[in-house]
């Protein structure tokens, strides 16, 4: 796992969490920007894991 993996997996959690705790204070500005942070987060990480799989295979 590269630093580009992690860095995206740790965005995804932190957006998680935003979004959790927009949901439980009713917060739905905060709600919305945790999703959008997880999903960044997401999208962050599967890149690098494409990224590693192509490095690997040569």
């Amino acid at each position: 796992m590269n630093k580009e993996q992690v860095k995206g997996r740790i965005e995804e959690a932190k957006g998680k969490v935003k979004e959790a705790a927009g949901a439980i204070l009713g917060d739905k500005a905060m709600e919305v920007a945790g999703s959008i942070q997880r999903h960044v987060g997401r999208a962050r990480a599967s890149l690098a894991d494409i990224k590693e799989e192509i490095n690997s295979a040569n």
